[in-house]
């Protein structure tokens, strides 16, 4: 710049109260929005930074071979040491502060899936796929299955044990129309429970169930046989039930470090309990979950998003062009720019998604399409940037690119999210009438 008509320069011309009203300050953005944080939610996004550079982005690269060499249970019981995995409820179950849930109740899960996620989608991905499978038994609204069932896997946790929890709704013929409610008026339910002495019998396939294959605990949903969606409850399992087992892990594209498998479950006995919420308060229990996740994969998709924009941004600082830093060209600067608009616009719709007391399906709907849309945008900048290095794993942005690509897809691809936005503002903005008439 012109020596003389820089933003500081020129702010020390002005007087004491001009001065105190110009911000020129040269403070990384991250470092500013975490001070308009409250004070308890400063310490939580430092801390869950800290985890993610010390333990997650070392071995994120690793994470992402084919197949993927990483102990995410041994990461799992790292992250439970700094309290990271029972903080969805405060004491006597978990450990979260009465101050931060007074604030919002998943302010901290955005915070920290941002965090891990820039570091790594795969390993990040791994890590908060406990929270979604504990979520039910926290908005079933079922005390007993907060002081029975969440106090004792958390108390599993934090004596040592990997008890990772897992979420289960994805059928072979049912997958997105279990998150929408015109598609589960018409799914094709497989997976069954039948009345029997004491419980019930539960038999049928899972697909693509994050943490599937090392989950000790799963909160599965099922249709009371003869019944339809409407009859879905949700039920606790434990991988130690006769007739659990697992099938496939798929091979993925992205976010290859988390697996995704197949539960395949034949005339499984599970008593009565292990019913999490009331008979046929399934369908509603998945889709408050949703409701609270899916800020959270907003979070997901904005921390591959930065993490691939801090990588290109180190790329143009460390490689010379015409004997240039990169980093001096302007269109270079320009397209950085723009991602970093994106990434902050992106940040803004998380922070206020969570910032409401009880999320909601329309803002949380808005959240997860705008944020995974656009992080696959900025990756793909990212790529375009480094060129034919953009290529290439050891630069880790075009594992960004396609571990964003999946934010699009899972809790409800984003045509789903589109119509659960609508869905949301019925009598609101969008009065259709008898919208679901055939």
């Amino acid at each position: 710049m012109i020596s003389g008509l820089t933003p500081r320069e020129a702010r020390s011309r002005l007087n004491l109260m001009g001065r105190l009203l110009y911000d020129a300050r040269s403070i990384d953005l991250w470092k500013r929005d975490t001070a308009t944080l409250p004070r308890v939610f400063r310490s939580m996004r430092r801390r869950y930074r800290a985890f993610a550079q010390r333990e997650i982005a070392p071995l994120a690269l690793q994470a992402d071979l084919d197949p993927p060499s990483v102990d995410i249970k041994g990461l799992f019981l790292k992250s439970a040491r700094e309290g990271f995995q029972t903080e969805l409820t405060p004491w006597p179950i978990g450990n979260a502060r009465y101050r931060a849930l007074f604030h919002s109740l998943i302010m901290a899960p955005a915070l920290k899936a941002e965090e891990f996620c820039a570091a790594c989608g795969g390993l990040g991905l791994a890590l908060l796929a406990h929270d979604l499978g504990m979520a039910p038994l926290f908005a079933s609204g079922d005390l007993r299955a907060l002081f029975k069932w969440m106090r004792r896997i958390y108390r599993e946790i934090r004596d040592g044990e990997p008890a990772i929890a897992a979420y289960a709704i994805t059928e072979p013929n049912a997958g997105s129309d279990v998150e929408e409610t015109q598609g589960a008026s018409r799914a094709r339910i497989s997976c069954r429970a039948r009345k029997a002495p004491g419980g019930w019998r539960i038999s049928g396939t899972k697909v693509f169930i994050s943490d599937g294959a090392v989950a000790k605990w799963i909160t599965l949903f099922a249709a009371l046989e003869k019944e339809g969606m409407e009859s879905w409850t949700c039920f606790l399992l434990d991988k130690g039930m006769e007739g659990l087992s697992v099938g496939r892990s798929e091979r993925k594209m992205g976010q290859r470090a988390a697996d995704a498998s197949e539960l395949i479950l034949e005339d499984v006995f599970v008593p009565h309990e292990r019913v999490i919420g009331p008979l046929r308060g399934g369908w509603a229990i998945n889709r408050n979950v949703l409701n609270f996740s899916r800020p959270v994969v907003g979070a997901i998709a904005l921390g591959i998003a930065r993490g691939a924009w801090e990588r290109a941004l180190d790329f143009c600082h460390q490689t010379r062009m015409g004997n240039r830093p990169l980093i001096s060209y302007q269109d270079v600067q320009l397209e950085l720019a723009d991602m970093l608009a994106k990434i902050q616009a992106m940040r803004a719709l998380v922070w206020q998604a969570v910032s409401y007391r009880v999320p909601f399906q329309t803002a949380s709907s808005i959240t997860k399409v705008f944020c995974s849309d656009t992080a696959w945008e900025v990756c793909n900048q990212a790529m375009a940037i480094l060129g034919d290095h953009g290529f290439l794993h050891c630069h880790g942005v075009e594992k960004a690119a396609r571990d964003a690509r999946l934010t699009q897809i899972y809790e409800g691809t984003n045509q789903i999210n589109r119509l659960a936005i609508v869905e949301g503002q019925l009598g609101a903005e969008f009065k259709i009438g008898d919208f679901y008439a055939p």
